[in-house]
């Protein structure tokens, strides 16, 4: 693992850890805003301008790839890089969990 990426992602933002949650299938940055305002009932909203500078910079570091264009929308998907950052943000917050009591 890349020490620099994991001092830059580790802890991880809510934006950057949806969209990398998101990108474990093909996604274009529109559908990645609807898809985590559904998932978190409109209590997080990414703004266009924060999704597509987080996608370039997750492209940029390896976290994501692009894949193909549709209809003028670029699809992602996460790289092996982007899953290995996930699962340890993902390890992090189950152990956060833990510590207050969770199960």
């Amino acid at each position: 693992m890349n020490e620099r990426l994991e001092r830059v992602y580790i802890p991880m933002s809510e934006t950057a850890f949806y969209i990398l949650f998101c990108l474990r299938e093909e996604m274009h940055g529109y559908s990645i805003t609807q898809k985590v305002k559904a998932m978190t009932d409109g209590e997080v909203v990414i703004t266009p301008g924060t999704m597509y500078g987080s996608l370039s910079k997750m492209e940029k570091d390896g976290l994501i790839r692009f894949v193909r264009e549709e209809e003028k929308r670029k699809l992602y998907v996460i790289t092996e890089t982007g899953e290995e950052i996930l699962g340890i943000e993902i390890a992090r917050i189950k152990r956060l969990y833990r510590n207050i009591g969770g199960n």
